[in-house]
């Protein structure tokens, strides 16, 4: 989920620091996590340089609600989603006159929403890499499909021609290859819309996105107000603590969870596997960790909180510090991530094991423990099964 083009390059350039460099071991961190229960997931995929974390994110949601139900485990077609997610981007950006977020980015919603349209192929069959390379690289592609936007919007003609999303679409089956009206799995044939629903038996309709924001009623729907939502899905709103309420109680049921949010923050450290936020106010940190703080400049004492060489007590999350940060833009839509189990570390706090993206180079092997802290106050919204909201949520959502 990528907010602006401007996030979109430091990502891609972030991304391709990641993967070249390899950080299994050059870092450790303090931290000894024992795992309370983990879900099955299939293999960390490597989105590498594209800004399309939300399509890795809910194919590897999807992919364990398949082992969940029994279905073989089956690596999804990123690309397949992507594909359709941008043509219909498209069409909505010219009746926007391109005021529309538009480029790699997206939701969860996007892969509801391409699953009702255009169904699922598997990555065998749709791989999306027809411009020379065996992994993502999406700045030509995203650069030229916004320059062929700009052009269409201009509208020199004086009215739209019936061929601008013909050559639209001329441009992603270039690049990620022609669309697929069927195709064997099996020795079968299929098509996309029958494989999704009819042989993998996913509905759609099961899937929900949930949040936690004060400007709008809590146990209501609202179209969240973040670039790449550019659908104008509407999603939940629910108490802050019923969100850990959500994700243990799915957890537990054997439900994983699709995590959209925030990790422009300096607790969040992929080379150490770890997502946490400090208490800053060193006042109120106990013992040694305060007098060892005391007298230090401020890069001295970031240096010491995160540097990950041991547990930190971490701050309150309040929905009023909640939403002051999303309403100053310091909680944003720039990741997604697949969470797919509890642990806690040596002093007995609670974290959540996620699976990312961006490939086994890290010392969790793609892995990393995001603490219930982070999971508050940095989540911008998350898609679950509807299943798994407890009974007395399910109530007031009218579920």
């Amino acid at each position: 989920m990528i907010k602006t083009v401007l996030t979109l390059i430091v990502v891609l350039f972030t991304t391709v620091f990641i993967n070249a460099y390899s950080q299994t071991d050059e870092y450790t961190n303090g931290y000894e996590f024992e795992i309370i229960k983990e879900l099955k997931s299939t293999s960390v995929k490597n989105q590498f340089r594209s800004g399309t974390c939300w399509s890795f994110a809910g194919n590897s949601f999807l992919e364990s609600e398949l082992i969940r139900m029994g279905k073989p485990e089956l690596d999804l077609s990123e690309a397949w989603i992507i594909r359709h997610s941008y043509s219909d981007k498209a069409i909505d950006y010219v009746r926007w006159q391109g005021n529309l977020n538009f480029g790699g980015g997206g939701g969860f919603n996007d892969i509801t929403n391409a699953i009702k349209k255009y169904g699922l192929v598997t990555e065998e069959v749709y791989a999306g890499l027809n411009y020379g390379t065996d992994k993502f690289v999406h700045s030509e592609l995203d650069a030229v499909l916004l320059g062929y936007m700009e052009q269409v919007i201009k509208n020199k003609n004086k009215e739209l021609s019936t061929a601008w999303h013909y050559g639209f679409n001329g441009i992603l089956d270039a690049y990620l290859g022609e669309n697929i009206e069927s195709f064997k799995y099996e020795g079968k044939d299929f098509t996309p819309k029958i494989f999704a629903t009819d042989f993998l038996g996913l509905n759609p309709d099961d899937y929900i996105e949930v949040t936690s924001f004060s400007h709008h009623p809590y146990y209501s729907e609202f179209i969240l107000e973040i670039p790449d939502n550019w659908a104008l899905d509407a999603v939940y709103n629910v108490q802050l603590n019923d969100i850990i309420d959500i994700i243990d109680n799915s957890i537990e049921m054997g439900y994983t969870v699709a995590w959209g949010g925030d990790v422009s923050d300096e607790g969040f450290s992929w080379n150490h596997g770890v997502a946490i936020i400090p208490d800053v106010i060193y006042e109120e940190t106990s013992g040694t960790d305060k007098e060892r703080l005391t007298g230090l400049t401020e890069e001295e004492k970031d240096e010491i909180i995160y540097s990950f060489e041991k547990p930190l007590k971490e701050l309150e999350i309040t929905p009023e510090l909640r939403q002051k940060e999303f309403d100053n833009y310091n909680i944003t839509d720039d990741h997604a991530m697949h969470i797919v189990g509890i642990a806690k570390d040596q002093n007995g706090n609670k974290y959540y094991k996620v699976k990312n993206s961006w490939d086994t180079t890290n010392i969790y092997n793609g892995f990393l423990f995001m603490s219930e802290t982070y999971i508050k106050y940095k989540m911008t919204d998350m898609m679950i099964h509807k299943d798994v909201v407890p009974k007395s949520i399910a109530k007031k959502l009218g579920l």
